[in-house]
């Protein structure tokens, strides 16, 4: 069954923040953001109120996917500092009652880790079966395109595999080429992960978000080959199907999960990032007694827009689209499991950009997509410059660009879509349009920096930043303060049911949340026009407890919401149902 108020893990009433370290705040002048910038800001996340950071890597890396192909997991990069200074940023953040989650990235190592250093160097040499190595396809002349031993497209173009002369094999690399995927079939590398995970507990670090961790298990023929994919192109296929929540991916992580968390004290978290996960798997991932992680990261709802050709192909939601997919998995998490809830995040682009309107209406647009979010149920994820109303970049050249996956998509593209296709495109869902530096005021490189950014700040900083925010009671900032704070001390936010409601409504977005005799009702008007939501007559007079406009609402059904409005409103109710006002007058 589900959590009660008795034995519900710190986690539901928890809300976790993102800090993707390059961009963040950098301390030195070097343009990219740092772990002593980290500190110059934490009082800032102390004050939004969050109980987690979670960091992005900031491992020692060649930085080829900004930091995300590991060459030491017991290492911080110099480019964000030392170990020493880690320890002062999770005893800094210990201290304000905040927790640490470190990224996981355990799918693949950089080419230029110790470990595939090694497995590369011959063919017999004891770590070669740490990756995946595997010969040509039979028949063809190794080195030339269609020899691979199979046909999986990476997810970063091309194909996922890369010929190594030297030792006359193939290497699995399902993202970039120096990325090369570990072989969790071998438990030495699956213990030599979780020695890696231990040593980080006992270094004070709170649990771990743990990157593609559904993709380490792979379909292995006896013979052991791998099978082909699915052929849209004639040659690449899509192997999604063989290594997605592969084969062993629950015996791995219930392993995991008696090696590295069992026996010892303390409240971890522990977060699956699951792309092409179904509901019924998430399941199996979340259900407490199995043992595997808390909760997993989902890609149903961001993969809404996406059109016939993928990410750089998009297409306007369909808020009913939107509503099925949440829908959905909140029921199918209700009694076992749990969710995690996300809009941004380093791979996706800015919210208020993307399904709000960044321009009239960007104050209302960005607190009432961050309102729907939070008081859904679930743990709720705060990306850097979310809380501020940060926006796309929209840039017009494709020289701004830093990201492999678009550069490496630009190249690929340019042979079947023009220059302003793409650059729509990726004006859209690039992954820059996150990365660009948090805007903490008005003066040049939006106090990020004192030198060269590493990605060009986005210009409308002067207006968009964190000392306005701050400054202006009615901003963006402070209504993400007050939703911390909802989660907080309103158990119903936590714990209580969920309930769509007007399922066909393409502009209206609610919902109800009730635990015991609390209920709450949740609206939004996702569209710039007027709307009026159709609800229960019961719901007049309710107690209003958070809106994103000025005015007090009194509340009368039905419920005229202005643009972009969104209302959260609590009525108790009797044990059969009944409506009460928020006064406790019969409604």
């Amino acid at each position: 069954m589900g959590f009660t108020q008795q034995d519900a893990p710190w986690w539901t009433r928890a809300v976790v923040y993102q800090v993707y370290p390059r961009s963040f705040q950098d301390s030195d002048g070097d343009g990219v953001g740092d772990l002593r910038g980290v500190l110059q800001r934490l009082d800032y996340l102390a004050e939004l109120g969050v109980d987690v950071v979670w960091f992005s890597p900031v491992f020692r890396s060649p930085q080829d996917d900004n930091g995300y192909d590991i060459s030491d997991y017991q290492d911080v990069d110099p480019l964000f500092g030392t170990l020493a200074d880690l320890d002062e940023v999770i005893a800094a953040l210990h201290a304000r009652g905040i927790k640490v989650l470190m990224d996981l990235v355990v799918n693949h190592t950089s080419d230029e880790h110790p470990w595939f250093v090694e497995s590369r160097s011959s063919s017999d040499n004891p770590k070669r079966d740490w990756y995946w190595w595997r010969p040509a396809r039979p028949g063809m002349e190794p080195g030339t395109p269609g020899a691979e031993p199979t046909n999986w497209a990476s997810f970063f173009s091309g194909p996922a595999w890369e010929w190594d002369e030297a030792t006359g094999e193939y290497y699995l690399h399902l993202f970039s080429r120096k990325q090369p995927d570990l072989n969790w079939e071998n438990p030495q590398v699956r213990h030599a992960v979780y020695a890696m995970m231990r040593w980080w507990l006992d270094r004070g670090v709170d649990g771990f978000r743990m990157d593609v961790i559904n993709l380490v298990s792979k379909a292995v023929h006896d013979d052991g080959s791998l099978p082909d994919g699915i052929t849209h192109d004639g040659r690449l296929g899509d192997g999604s199907p063989f290594y997605t929540s592969g084969p062993r991916v629950h015996e791995f992580l219930a392993e995991m999960h008696r090696e590295v968390f069992a026996g010892r004290d303390g409240a971890f978290l522990t977060v699956g990032e699951t792309p092409g996960v179904t509901l019924e798997d998430a399941q199996l991932f979340t259900d407490p007694e199995r043992r595997e992680v808390d909760m997993v990261f989902q890609f149903e709802h961001v993969g809404l827009d996406h059109g016939p050709g993928g990410k750089f192909d998009p297409r306007p939601l369909r808020l009913t689209d939107l509503k099925a997919s949440f829908g959905r998995w909140q029921a199918g998490l209700a009694q076992r499991g749990w969710n995690s809830l996300y809009w941004d995040n380093h791979d996706q682009p800015r919210i208020v950009s993307r399904w709000g309107d960044d321009g009239a209406w960007r104050r209302e647009s960005a607190t009432m997509l961050a309102t729907l979010l939070h008081l859904h149920r679930g743990t709720p994820y705060i990306y850097q410059g979310e809380e501020l109303g940060m926006t796309n970049a929209h840039l017009t050249s494709f020289d701004g660009y830093r990201d492999i996956e678009t550069l490496n998509h630009l190249a690929q593209a340019r042979r079947y879509r023009t220059d302003d296709e793409l650059l729509a495109a990726f004006a859209a869902m690039s992954r820059d349009n996150a990365r660009t530096p948090v805007q903490w005021d008005a003066t040049p490189h939006a106090g990020f920096t004192t030198g060269t950014p590493w990605i060009d700040v986005n210009p409308n900083h002067v207006t968009v930043n964190a000392a306005a925010e701050r400054a202006d009671p009615r901003s963006v900032f402070h209504h993400y303060r007050r939703l911390v704070e909802l989660r907080h001390t309103e158990p119903a936010v936590a714990l209580g049911d969920f309930t769509m409601l007007l399922a066909d409504d393409e502009a209206v977005y609610a919902f109800t949340r009730r635990l015991d005799d609390v209920e709450l009702l949740v609206l939004g008007n996702v569209s710039g026009d007027e709307q009026l939501a159709l609800v229960d007559p019961g719901w007049t007079d309710a107690q209003v407890l958070l809106g994103n406009y000025d005015d007090a609402r009194v509340v009368e059904t039905p419920v005229r919401l202005r643009p972009w409005e969104a209302l959260v409103v609590r009525r108790t109710v009797s044990a059969g149902g009944t409506g009460l006002g928020g006064d406790g007058r019969p409604a």
